[in-house]
Formats: C-alpha cells, sequence, structure tokens
C-alpha cells in the first residue's frame, strides 16, 4: 500500500475502493507476458515496427512532451465532443471551450503530452500551439444532426490537411459491431497507411456499436468484446488505442445464447485469462493491443459528482494493468479551467507515483 504523500492522496481519493485496487496482487495474465511502458518504449517496442524514422520521431515527441515526459505513459486531453455530443451539450457548462483556443490552452496548462481535436479547432490556432505542444487530428466524426441520429463515423477531413497543420498524429474512430463497420475499417486503414507514410503516428478509438450489445449487462463495455476490438484495432497499424474502460464480461456468451451464432471464443477468456477484477478486466484489454505493443489508453468517460475519485480509480486501473496512459476530455474542460488542470494532473500523479506499480 502506498505511503508517500503523493500515494496518500491517491489512497484519499480512491476511498473505499484503495484496498482493492491498490492491494491487488494476482492477475489472471502475468506481466511478464507483456511489453510495458518505460521510458525506452519507444526504442524498445516501435523502433522495430515497420514504422518509419518520421513516425518514431512524432511517437517520441508526444512520449517526449508534458508532465509525463519520458515515463512512457501518456497523458491526452481530448475534445470532439463538439461534434461527438452537440457542442451546446458538451460546452453549456463552461462555454469558454466554444473557442477552441482555451481547449489547446488547457492541454497545455495541464502539462499534457498531446491534445487531440477537430480539424476546426485545431487548425483554428495551428499557427500560434501546433509547434508548443503536439497536435492530434480527429479525421473523422459522428454528427448527431441526422434525424433519426445514427452511429456513422464519417470522414470531415484529409490525412494531408492534418499533415500541412503540423500534426504528430491522427486519431479516428471505428464502430466495431455497426452497421458501418466494413466501411470504416476500409477507410482508417487506408488514412491510416497514408498518415504512416507522412511520418505521422496513429491513434484509434476502438468503440463498439450495436443494440444488439444491450442485455442483461452494457456489452459494449464487455472486457472480451472491447479486447477483440483493440485486437482489430491493432492489426491495421493504429499506434495507440482508445478504449473505454472494461465494466463486465461474458458479451460473447451472452450473444450466443439460444438459437444465435456470434462470433467465437474459448471459455478459457472468462477462467483463466480472466476474472471480475477491474484490473484483470483491463489487463485483458492490454494483452489483446498485440501483449502491449500498441499502447492502451483508456478514456476517461463522462463528467459527474465525483471526477477526481472516477478519473484517479481508472488511472489506477489502467496502470497497474500495464496500460499506456489516460485521455480525459469531459471530466477537465467542463469545469473552471484551474479545476480541470488539477484533474489532470491528479491523473498525471499516478503515473508519476513509484507506489503504483504494474501487477
Amino acid at each position: 500500500m502506498a505511503t508517500s504523500t503523493s500515494g496518500s492522496k491517491i489512497e484519499s481519493l480512491l476511498g473505499a475502493k484503495a484496498e482493492s485496487l491498490l492491494g491487488f496482487k494476482n492477475p489472471k495474465i502475468s506481466k511478464d507476458r507483456l511489453h510495458l511502458p518505460s521510458p525506452t518504449f519507444v526504442d524498445d517496442v516501435y523502433s522495430v515496427t515497420d514504422r518509419n524514422v518520421r513516425v518514431l520521431t512524432n511517437l517520441q515527441r508526444m512520449f517526449g512532451h508534458g508532465r509525463l515526459r519520458n515515463t512512457g505513459y501518456l497523458s491526452i486531453l481530448p475534445v470532439d465532443q463538439g461534434i461527438e455530443h452537440s457542442a451546446g451539450a458538451s460546452f453549456a457548462k463552461n462555454p469558454d471551450y466554444f473557442d477552441g483556443e482555451n481547449i489547446v490552452k488547457l492541454a497545455i496548462e495541464g502539462e499534457c503530452n498531446a491534445v487531440a481535436s477537430t480539424f476546426g479547432v485545431l487548425g483554428s490556432v495551428a499557427r500560434k500551439y501546433a509547434h508548443k505542444i503536439p497536435f492530434i487530428v480527429k479525421i473523422n466524426h459522428n454528427e448527431l444532426l441526422t434525424f433519426p441520429n445514427q452511429a456513422n463515423e464519417i470522414l470531415f477531413g484529409t490525412v494531408k490537411e492534418a499533415y500541412d497543420m503540423g500534426a504528430a498524429a491522427v486519431g479516428a474512430t471505428i464502430y466495431y459491431g455497426s452497421e458501418g463497420a466494413d466501411r470504416q475499417i476500409i477507410e482508417i486503414s487506408q488514412c491510416f497507411a497514408q498518415a504512416h507514410d507522412l511520418g505521422m503516428a496513429t491513434v484509434l478509438w476502438c468503440y463498439l456499436r450495436n443494440n444488439a450489445f444491450k442485455k442483461d449487462k452494457d456489452y459494449h463495455l464487455s472486457s472480451d468484446l472491447t479486447g477483440q476490438a483493440n485486437h482489430l484495432g491493432v492489426t491495421i497499424k493504429a499506434d495507440i488505442i482508445k478504449q473505454k474502460l472494461a465494466e463486465n464480461n461474458g458479451g460473447y456468451e451472452a450473444l450466443n445464447i439460444g438459437n444465435s451464432s456470434y462470433g467465437k471464443f474459448d471459455k478459457r477468456i472468462y477462467t483463466e485469462l480472466n476474472s471480475d477484477h477491474p484490473i484483470d478486466l483491463c489487463r485483458y484489454q492490454v494483452i489483446n493491443c498485440f501483449s502491449g505493443r500498441a499502447g492502451l489508453i483508456n478514456s476517461g468517460g463522462a463528467s459527474g459528482a465525483n471526477d477526481f475519485e472516477e478519473a484517479v480509480a481508472t488511472a489506477v486501473i489502467n496502470k497497474r494493468a500495464g496500460g499506456t496512459g489516460l485521455i480525459s476530455g469531459r471530466k477537465a474542460f467542463q469545469r473552471p479551467m484551474k479545476e480541470g488542470v488539477q484533474l489532470l494532473n491528479a491523473i498525471q500523479d499516478v503515473y508519476l507515483s513509484p507506489e503504483v506499480t504494474v501487477a
């Protein structure tokens, strides 16, 4: 259990969750099977891939920037909610963020490794900030004006536009399981290939979308299905995988009840490789990222009443599972900037704490 000042603060924020998360010692999958974050991760892992020198340079730009620089961990501010969740719904809590410059300022003040946002947001201030913090340009989105709303990620610009903006990386979402998944896989695979050719890194939001995934539980958050989404994401050469933290398991089993037939699975996924502990659920997500060769960053989730506790808990789970960091947006920007910076720093404290170790 943590004993230092920083460790004690983390314990205090975790509250009743502290013992379960910090005291967990027996993961189903040993950390010895993983490529774990380290100060030399770009040299040790990415450098043996087919990525060109410019991609490695931009990966190092991200890993070498901000408060977590040269630790092997990432703290990224993502704000694409103006499109994905509508600007009014996202920024009503803090109208300052209708101005995209404040998004970039928050990432800089919060000492993040990078800022991820839209063509419009980053393009509007690129000449002022692209050389000051690594840009991750999100190239596709699901807009919410079509009636009825649909889950359909479409391109909002080109990879070349992101390159001309000085971006270190491009980001994209694929809604695995949705009607448009095949098109998105082909489309984003091609975009990622072009991004790598131009020397940019690639970050993939590996999300699930299908109403059938909601049964007795919401299996959009199941460890087995999100793990497979991660595996597909690394297959199309995502350098970094963004995934929601797993909250349950058994998606394949639930979808194979009765006369249905869905996917392929092995019972050992639920016994030998996983348990109901959140660190095990997350570790299964990590091992599906080619055993950690692509870094797993978990999303911070919606803003609520216990943002600091939830953000720190997610960071502890991710780090102890062998993940690479957190990409947290709404919890940070839906509050005054000073508080948003404090929340980002609280997340970073977990990755800087020597007492919070990989299980």
